[in-house]
């Protein structure tokens, strides 16, 4: 391990984290900025909406590819383990602090997904994946849904792989969207008039 790995994976990270996927396809199909529609929030729940299904899945999968790529690429320069799961936070910084958009992106929540998903294979992948399911089949809410879900890593981490380490790097990982989903949460609140509507929608498109 050198430290011009250690730059390079880095540097890799934060770039890739930076590109604004929800950001460019807004600007294609819609010829608006995405962060000042819907949620304002540059992810792919708001493309979903705002633009369509079919480019909101583009924009997942380019938003959690950038997770994993940042993961990969740091392993593949062979640094330290503690420096490519560096890497995937700042891939998540990266999404949320946009150098190409003047760092101002969106919440990290799908990247983050990316780099537990390649930190966690496969078990990442199951077990989030079915929680996922179960909880929108209560709630109707994809983004409180994939929010709470993300509870089961940390126990993924502690159950599957025993690893105490990767239980503090996936507590400060998703620390990230959920701080910066916070003023999100209040504005929902306030929109709907009490927790149990935030919580259990009448359908997907009830949306605050």
């Amino acid at each position: 391990m050198t430290a011009l790995n250690i730059a390079i994976a880095l540097v890799c990270a934060y770039l890739l984290g930076s590109i604004p996927a929800a950001y460019i396809v807004g600007k294609i199909q819609k010829k608006t900025d995405i962060r000042s529609v819907g949620t304002r929030n540059m992810g792919a729940m708001n493309v979903f909406y705002e633009v369509g299904f079919w480019w909101g899945a583009v924009v997942l999968v380019v938003d959690v590819g950038k997770g994993v790529a940042a993961m990969a690429i740091a392993e593949a320069l062979k640094v330290h383990e503690y420096v490519y799961l560096l890497a995937g936070m700042v891939a998540v910084l990266g999404h949320s602090f946009p150098i190409f958009l003047g760092f101002k992106g969106g919440k990290g929540g799908a990247t983050s997904i990316g780099v537990l998903i390649f930190l966690m294979k496969p078990w990442a992948v199951l077990i989030n994946g079915g929680l996922f399911a179960l909880l929108f089949l209560i709630t109707r809410a994809p983004t409180i849904s994939y929010s709470l879900a993300f509870i089961c890593y940390p126990f993924i981490s502690w159950y599957m792989f025993h690893r105490w380490d990767w239980i503090v790097f996936t507590v400060a990982l998703l620390l990230i969207p959920l701080i910066r989903y916070v003023p999100r949460i209040k504005e929902m609140r306030d929109k709907a008039g009490n927790w149990r509507r935030v919580f259990q929608r009448k359908s997907v498109s009830d949306r605050f």
